[in-house]
């Protein structure tokens, strides 16, 4: 239930900027923008500013909310200065949207000596002081391991969320909707996002090895018929992009007509989207859909084959919101 003015006064990091932007240009009436300046000073830490007047004013708002981007180490420990800071202002119910868990991939420990450095972040995270109303929330999209919520100690909320939606909304504009099929490249894939697919067939994969080399693994279908479907591979995220690739191949030996790629996350260290726009991956994928959580990469990708961005602000605009006028 709304309080005082009813708007949610949204702060953002720098490179938040333009996804902001989209969210309150969806939502004129009830998102007010709160410009912070990030600036540094001569040896490099941060000298951060908000707008003075707008946060005084956010104090009669029904929420606070700080889009965060922790997708580069560097840009950690300005953020955390900044997120501390929002309790301390006396602001209504805060929610911090970082949409990547940055960590996530950074959870198991192997051999002696593996520094797991996901627990550490969430640590950090959950320093963050309890605020007027209560202890702010923490909102994560598609997050690469569902433990990882429980990282986190309880003097913070976790708000656990997906940006499939997203993609369902998109194929149903396709013009073969009615024969495409969602893949998963492994039973893990398929136990977390098979819910959001219930009226889709399925395929999972899984990895084996060569009959003539076993030293090789290759990806096979294990349950599912893909002759003469297009194929939609679904994952959390993407790095090295090697895994879509041998999953794509799998698919087409099985017959797929078309194989196109969603994963919430686009990391693609080293640029390795390349794989899809210049090398094997660009004959393999007919489409590939990311959401803009990593903005740089977003913004480098979006327009060239087979890429294709779809924007997380209608569902961040809704959650902030309740407002479904920007779907």
């Amino acid at each position: 239930m709304s309080v005082g003015n009813g708007k949610v006064y949204l702060l953002y990091y720098e490179s938040m900027s333009h996804l902001a932007t989209i969210i309150k240009d969806a939502h004129p009436d009830k998102v007010v923008l709160v410009n912070t300046t990030w600036g540094r000073f001569p040896d490099g830490f941060p000298n951060i500013h908000f707008d003075s007047d707008l946060v005084e004013e956010a104090k009669c708002g029904s929420s606070v909310c700080f889009l965060s981007s922790m997708a580069d180490p560097k840009q950690i420990f300005e953020q955390l200065c900044a997120i501390y800071s929002l309790p301390k202002h006396h602001l209504p119910f805060i929610r911090v949207v970082l949409p990547w868990f940055s960590t996530g991939t950074m959870e198991r420990i192997e051999n002696f000596g593996d520094v797991a450095s996901a627990k550490s972040l969430a640590r950090m995270l959950s320093a963050t002081p309890i605020g007027k109303t209560g202890p702010v929330t923490f909102t994560i999209y598609d997050i690469h391991a569902l433990q990882e919520q429980f990282y986190f100690d309880d003097t913070v909320l976790v708000e656990l969320q997906t940006a499939m939606p997203l993609l369902r909304n998109r194929l149903a504009t396709l013009p073969d909707k009615d024969s495409i099929t969602i893949c998963f490249p492994d039973d893990g894939a398929h136990k977390r996002f098979k819910k959001y697919f219930h009226d889709y067939p399925l395929i999972i994969c899984g990895k084996e090895r060569d009959l003539h080399d076993p030293s090789i693994r290759v990806v096979k279908i294990k349950e599912g018929d893909a002759n003469g479907r297009h194929c939609v591979v679904i994952d959390d995220l993407v790095q090295s992009g090697g895994t879509l690739i041998e999953c794509a191949k799998g698919l087409q030996a099985g017959g797929a007509s078309k194989t196109s790629c969603w994963v919430t996350h686009g990391i693609f260290p080293n640029e390795a989207w390349k794989k899809f726009t210049e090398g094997e991956g660009r004959s393999l994928i007919t489409k590939f859909w990311i959401t803009d959580s990593m903005p740089a990469v977003a913004a480098v990708v979006n327009g060239q084959e087979p890429f294709e961005v779809l924007s997380l602000a209608p569902l961040i605009g809704k959650l902030i919101t309740g407002d479904e006028s920007g779907l």
